[in-house]
């Protein structure tokens, strides 16, 4: 079926820069240096201020403005140069010959304009998504319109976290409205939910990727389904079960209703494990088969990827609540309920409920763990089922979009030491030996702008907060005021819960406000990250951070920057020194964010868990820690590597004020993860284990 949307329309848009709009409205623009390039030269102070929204920029330019860019004969040719990119990339139509994948997510990380995300899933969602595209991967992703955005995180003058709405401006974000056959907003319903729910259908451009969305917030649903898919994962358990069946099954009719035919299946996390119930249904009615023949079919077509290190992380429904909407659905296939739900029982706990986690690990020949240390804690908890499956659990590390995640200036200087086209073959570890060979002076320049890119971002953040009118100036004290770009600066960005131990090197204060304070060889701390609404003890971990910051003693050193998001994970993967992770072992699955630190240089110092025992060589940043996580040993040895290796390598400069040894590990850092953790080794193996080896 034809697939018709209504793009926005764009006030003064002069017919010559119609092109403008096509790459706002697409994705593809956030990982081409050049084309935020030229939105920059548009507009500078306004490209700032729309914080990199294009769509939002362009909407507010006035005809005399557009006028000015079609006189200026340097912009119209880089204008008709970067268009020319970008329609070659969507209109190359090389062939990969892999069989259509839906790829279904609960939220993807793509831009700020559009928050329907809360952390690494999300990222992890769209990088996937991005790289796909690259690929030329025949793909279609699935997943929410959150009209509610996730939260904005506001910190309280005694460090409370408030969570206040961050709606999505619908006329400002890269979101196209699909069209149904009438030329109306495509509207469909909800298969099994009964009285009936509806959903609007948007869709985002992620290169030659499709991403469909689906929007509950509508008129024609009552006021308390409307809210299904108001916001991420809401706390209430009826509701959370409405938006999973929403998603999976919902999510299901709209591709068969687009006349998507896809072969293969793969759910990312549980969230949206009932479009395999779907699926099965397919095989039975359109395809005629029995429901052991379906079940093998579904079984033998789906992909599940598990990033949960913990049973009681787990999406568990009662029987009754599961039972209620799925009854009409079993009898209508013939398939006896007990039957169905026991697809969803956990064998190690057969009477807590209805596992989404188990569902999918027994529907799926094919699974995945998202690092080597992570399949082996999946393994162990998951046992049973896959005994009872006689299946296994794979490791396919996480890996991160290098387009996305380095910096611009960076990967033109790699463009130089490397060739043009490292990005062709940057899986290919030997293609980043000539990293060591990149100028001292040049990488410690670079990093120093990117640097002060971070601090200038915190302190604009806090100007608008200050001429809001609301602000509280010991909050913003706390909130970075005082941060001097000249001083070692450690970074601590994800989310805040508490296996995470945001506030690990918090634990001795007596000693950490020593190597703060040290008036020759100071360090500073920024820490960003929200906790979920309903977690009580992360929103705690915030106020004690915030109370440490707000403390004179520590001179301003520690700061905490409220509503960490995409933007600011941008500014801190490239700005901070070095990069803390120090979850508590083995509770990592995998994290990708000292991943996107490490390919700009920064260093990653972390305890063995995750992706960093694949990761750490010795050469490229730091380990701390033992095989069981300790609070009050595992700071000690941090504070010990702080004092003892970390803080004088850093200022340990020759007579220009460069730190050479320093330098050369940033070199290191480089060399080692970009190839070895980028999506495109990460895609490939998806590729090569699973989509290459499922017939269509």
């Amino acid at each position: 079926m034809r697939d018709p949307t209504a793009s926005l329309s764009i006030p003064n848009l002069p017919e010559e820069l119609t092109g403008l709009q096509e790459i706002a409205l697409n994705l593809w623009w956030t990982w081409h240096p050049r084309a935020q390039e030229l939105f920059a030269s548009i507009n500078p102070y306004l490209w700032k201020e729309c914080i990199h929204n294009p769509i939002k920029m362009l909407r507010m330019l006035s005809k005399e403005e557009f006028a000015k860019l079609l006189n200026n004969s340097d912009f119209m040719h880089e204008y008709n140069y970067v268009y020319t990119l970008f329609r070659h990339y969507i209109e190359d139509a090389e062939c990969t010959h892999s069989p259509t994948i839906a790829y279904f997510c609960a939220e993807y990380g793509l831009h700020r304009s559009l928050p329907i995300y809360s952390g690494g899933l999300g990222f992890l969602a769209g990088d996937i998504l991005k790289e796909a595209s690259d690929m030329h991967l025949s793909m279609v992703g699935i997943g929410f319109m959150y009209p509610g955005g996730y939260v904005h995180q506001v910190i309280t003058s005694d460090g409370l976290q408030k969570g206040e709405n961050e709606t999505i401006k619908k006329d400002e974000a890269p979101i196209e409205r699909v069209i149904d056959k009438d030329g109306n907003h495509l509207i469909l319903q909800v298969p099994l939910i009964d009285p009936p729910v509806f959903v609007s259908v948007w869709r985002v451009n992620v290169g030659r990727i499709k991403l469909y969305l689906l929007d509950t917030d509508i008129e024609q649903n009552d006021p308390w389904d409307r809210m299904i898919s108001y916001r991420l994962y809401t706390s209430d358990m009826h509701q959370r079960l409405r938006q999973q069946i929403v998603l999976g099954i919902g999510g299901s009719a709209l591709l068969e209703h687009l006349g998507i035919d896809y072969a293969l299946l793969h759910l990312n996390e549980g969230h949206p494990a009932f479009a395999l119930f779907e699926r099965l249904r397919h095989f039975m009615q359109h395809g005629k088969l029995s429901y052991e023949d379906a079940l093998q079919k579904v079984q033998e077509t789906s992909i599940f990827t598990t990033h949960t290190p913990l049973l009681a992380a787990t999406d568990v429904y009662g029987f009754d609540m599961v039972g209620h909407y799925f009854t009409d659905f079993a009898k209508n296939l013939g398939i006896d309920m007990h039957r169905l739900l026991s697809l969803g029982v956990d064998p190690q706990n057969p009477a807590a409920g209805f596992n989404m986690t188990a569902l999918a690990m027994r529907m799926c020949n094919y699974k995945n763990a998202v690092s080597q240390k992570h399949q082996k804690t999946a393994t162990q908890m998951w046992r049973p089922i896959l005994q009872e499956t006689h299946s296994r659990i794979e490791a396919i590390t996480n890996g991160v979009h290098l387009g996305t995640w380095i910096d611009g200036t960076l990967q033109k200087e790699l463009d130089k030491t490397l060739g043009g086209d490292w990005e062709i073959y940057e899986d290919d570890e030997k293609m980043w030996y000539k990293c060591e060979t990149i100028d001292a002076r040049l990488l410690w320049q670079l990093h120093q702008k990117n640097k002060y890119d971070l601090f200038n971002f915190i302190l604009e953040k806090l100007r608008h907060k200050w001429t809001s009118g609301h602000a509280d100036p010991a909050v913003m004290l706390a909130e970075g005021a005082l941060l001097d770009p000249e001083v070692l600066t450690i970074g601590f960005a994800r989310r805040m819960t508490e296996y995470k131990r945001p506030d690990l090197i918090l634990h001795d204060l007596v000693r950490l406000e020593k190597i703060l304070t040290n008036p020759y060889y100071p360090v500073q701390i920024i820490f960003a990250g929200k906790a979920h609404p309903a977690d009580l003890p992360g929103q705690r971990i915030i106020q004690h951070i915030f109370g440490v910051a707000k403390n004179p003693r520590f001179q301003g050193r520690i700061a905490f920057v409220e509503d960490y998001g995409e933007e600011l994970a941008k500014y801190m993967v490239r700005g901070c020194d070095v990069w803390l992770n120090n979850p508590k072992i083995p509770l990592e699955a995998c994290g990708t964010s000292g991943m996107k630190a490490s390919v700009n240089g920064v260093l990653h110092c972390s305890t063995m868990d995750g992706w960093w025992p694949e990761g750490y060589n010795g050469k490229n940043g730091w380990r701390f820690g033992g095989d069981v996580s300790d609070d009050a040993k595992d700071a000690a040895e941090l504070y010990d590597l702080l004092e003892q290796q970390i803080i004088p390598l850093y200022y340990t400069r020759d007579e220009d004020g460069i730190p050479h040894g320093w330098v050369e590990m940033m070199r290191q850092a480089i060399k080692s993860v970009a190839p070895k953790f980028s999506a495109r080794r990460m895609m490939k193996e998806y590729k090569e284990k699973f989509y290459d080896h499922i017939k269509e």
